[in-house]
């Protein structure tokens, strides 16, 4: 079964308090789940990746086979096609994490989108850090 998983990570000040935020939709484009949790002190890019690692382990629980991520930030998705380095040391374990969850689908695709095009999970992120 294939999914499309949106997320999306955000913290109030660069650490602060952050949050992620989980969309996950059928092959019909029909929302099976949402899923907003606060992460603690983390910057943006932590908070991306975190994200990114729920929505993996949230597909996977539901049966999926296969992954279509989508997310908002550039550097988090360029960086798990392979496209761009990971140089930080604190998001080299994350990204690791990522990769190894991602090994067990049979197929999985990772593309970026504007904030705009990713507005469900945003809002979730914004829901938690309001509450």
């Amino acid at each position: 079964m294939k999914l499309t998983v949106n997320v999306d990570g955000g913290a109030r000040g660069n650490p602060g308090p952050a949050a992620i935020g989980v969309v996950i939709r059928d092959p019909d484009g029909l929302i099976i789940d949402e899923h907003g949790e606060r992460i603690g002190e983390a910057t943006n890019n932590v908070a991306e990746y975190k994200a990114l690692i729920r929505g993996i382990q949230r597909a996977a629980e539901l049966g999926a086979t296969e992954l279509d991520l989508v997310g908002d930030s550039e550097l988090v998705v360029r960086q798990v096609e392979g496209r761009y380095k990971v140089k930080n040391a604190g998001i080299k374990p994350l990204h690791a994490e990522v990769t190894e969850a991602l090994s067990a689908f049979d197929t999985w695709s990772i593309r970026h989108v504007r904030r705009e095009m990713n507005a469900e999970a945003d809002r979730l992120v914004n829901e938690v850090l309001d509450s």
